[in-house]
C-alpha cells in the first residue's frame, strides 16, 4: 500500500513539475513577444519620422525656456501636440545632425512639421521655415 502511494506521488510531482515547465515557458514566450514588439515599435517612431497631423495642420507658439535639456523641450513640444513621444524625440535628437544645438527663444511650429523640421528650427537652421523669434 506505501508502495502505492509513493508511484502516486511521484506522478503528481512529475505532472506538477511539467505544468509548471510548461506555464514558465508561455510566460517566457510572451514576456519576449512583448518585448520585441514594444522595441520594434519604438525603432520604428525614431526612425519613421511622422508629423502629428499631416497636411496643413495647425500652427503653435512653443517658448523653450532657458537651459531646458533635450527632453524637458521633448515634453513641451508633446504638451503642445506637436510631437508624439518625448522620449522618441529624444533619441531622434540624439541620431540628428541637430545634437545639442536646440536653442531657447519663442518659436512658431505646425503640426504638420516632421521631429526633424522641428530640430531644425529650433536649432536656427536658416534653411527652414517657421521660427518666430529665435
Amino acid at each position: 500500500m506505501g508502495n502505492a502511494r509513493d508511484k502516486i506521488a511521484k506522478v503528481g510531482v512529475f505532472l506538477a513539475g511539467t505544468f509548471f515547465k510548461i506555464v514558465l515557458y508561455v510566460c517566457v514566450i510572451l514576456l519576449l513577444y512583448w518585448v520585441g514588439s514594444t522595441t520594434y515599435k519604438f525603432g520604428h517612431d525614431v526612425f519613421n519620422q511622422q508629423p502629428v497631423s499631416p497636411g496643413e495642420g495647425q500652427e503653435i507658439t512653443v517658448v523653450i525656456p532657458e537651459g531646458a535639456s533635450t527632453y524637458e523641450i521633448g515634453k513641451i513640444l508633446k504638451n503642445k501636440g506637436l510631437i508624439k513621444d518625448e522620449k522618441v524625440f529624444l533619441v531622434q535628437e540624439f541620431f540628428s545632425n541637430y545634437h545639442k544645438q536646440m536653442v531657447p527663444g519663442t518659436y512658431l511650429l505646425s503640426t504638420a512639421y516632421t521631429p526633424n523640421r522641428i530640430m531644425g528650427i529650433l536649432a536656427g537652421d536658416t534653411e527652414l521655415e517657421g521660427t518666430e523669434t529665435p
